[in-house]
């Protein structure tokens, strides 16, 4: 769909050129059959309009590869905590990578002068997998297994805290020592495999009226799996009050 946009039209809308039908003319010598007439003149028309940038592509396209596909969506009232919650939680349901949805959320929102997240590593923490997780893992009980707990900070806000599983043997050795030896965010790290991202539960706790920077919001547990469709991470995430722009100190 093209889409007229500039001083020829108030508000972008959809065009759509009908052409004739024109039976092409036969083949002489062997050469391929021009386009019709009308055609040609169609496709100069349509060159030349994007050319002097009156046509665009349709605005939900995605353009740098990990906006979303459908179109912006209206901002949540910043002074509404339980409105900001709600759209928080939508994105990051909607979203494969957690780690550029709350980057967007942090660049939309303004949080921080730089919206890049930095993985803060928790040391000392250590939680073995249950036989619930390995299952939904797909692998066995011996399959080494590595843990890390980290706090999700864009700038001088910590917008999540997050218990991370994740299989090594299914990352590249590059991967796995960004993981070790740096704060760079998972979803960062293992941007390359193309993650899709398969939600296993929601909760939410007691609301509060207006939440403080670390009052949990709600947590999310997913498993990320290859674009191959090979599970190889299970996080447990929980949003704190840190990601709202008016949260209270």
């Amino acid at each position: 769909m093209l889409w007229l946009t500039g001083k020829f039209a108030r508000h972008a809308a959809p065009i759509s050129l009908v052409l004739p039908r024109m039976a092409p003319p036969r083949p002489r010598y062997g050469r391929r059959p021009l386009a019709p007439a009308a055609g040609r003149w169609a496709i100069r028309l349509v060159l030349a309009a994007l050319g002097a940038g009156l046509l665009t592509r349709s605005p939900g396209w995605a353009l740098d590869g990990t906006a979303q596909t459908g179109p912006a969506v209206a901002l949540a009232p910043a002074d509404d905590p339980q409105a900001l919650i709600a759209a928080l939680r939508s994105r990051i349901l909607a979203a494969h990578s957690a780690t550029f949805a709350l980057e967007g959320w942090c660049a939309d929102y303004k949080l921080a002068g730089d919206p890049h997240l930095v993985a803060e590593r928790v040391p000392g923490v250590d939680k073995p997998l249950t036989a619930a997780q390995r299952a939904r893992l797909a692998i066995g009980p011996d399959e080494p297994v590595r843990y890390r707990r980290v706090r999700l900070a864009c700038g001088d806000r910590v917008l999540s805290e997050a218990d991370n599983w994740y299989v090594p043997a299914r990352l590249t050795p590059e991967m796995n020592a960004t993981l070790d030896g740096t704060r760079t965010p998972f979803g960062r790290v293992v941007r390359s495999l193309a993650p899709v991202r398969h939600t296993v539960e929601v909760r939410a706790p007691v609301p509060h009226a207006n939440p403080g920077l670390d009052d949990p919001l709600f947590e999310v547990d997913a498993v990320l799996s290859t674009g191959a469709g090979q599970p190889f991470c299970e996080v447990v995430e929980t949003y704190l009050g840190g990601a709202l722009p008016r949260a209270s100190r």
